[in-house]
């Protein structure tokens, strides 16, 4: 289970559930960690959410060091826009 830095302190995000809830209302998403970013100590994670719920000019993502940087971009802009997800 992935932690998320919110408000100020630790939630735990259980990344699969997350996934999973965001799959069934129709938005596809990758989470990716990349060996070359890893070997030059870069934004080795990189969270992507798409699909047909989003308007085409619309893509939730961000590179970071660290999953839960990750969450803690894309997690607040996909409530923003009107999705729901355990946390």
């Amino acid at each position: 289970m992935a932690r998320s830095k919110r408000f100020g302190g630790r939630v735990p995000v259980d990344v699969v559930a997350m996934m999973e809830a965001l799959a069934e209302q129709g938005v596809t998403v990758l989470f990716k960690a990349d060996a070359e970013r890893m070997a030059e100590r870069g934004k080795l994670w990189t969270f992507v959410a798409s699909g047909a719920p989003l308007r085409e000019d619309v893509l939730v993502r961000t590179d970071a060091a660290s999953v839960e940087q990750c969450l803690a971009v894309c997690l607040p802009r996909l409530r923003e826009l009107g999705f729901s997800f355990p946390v």
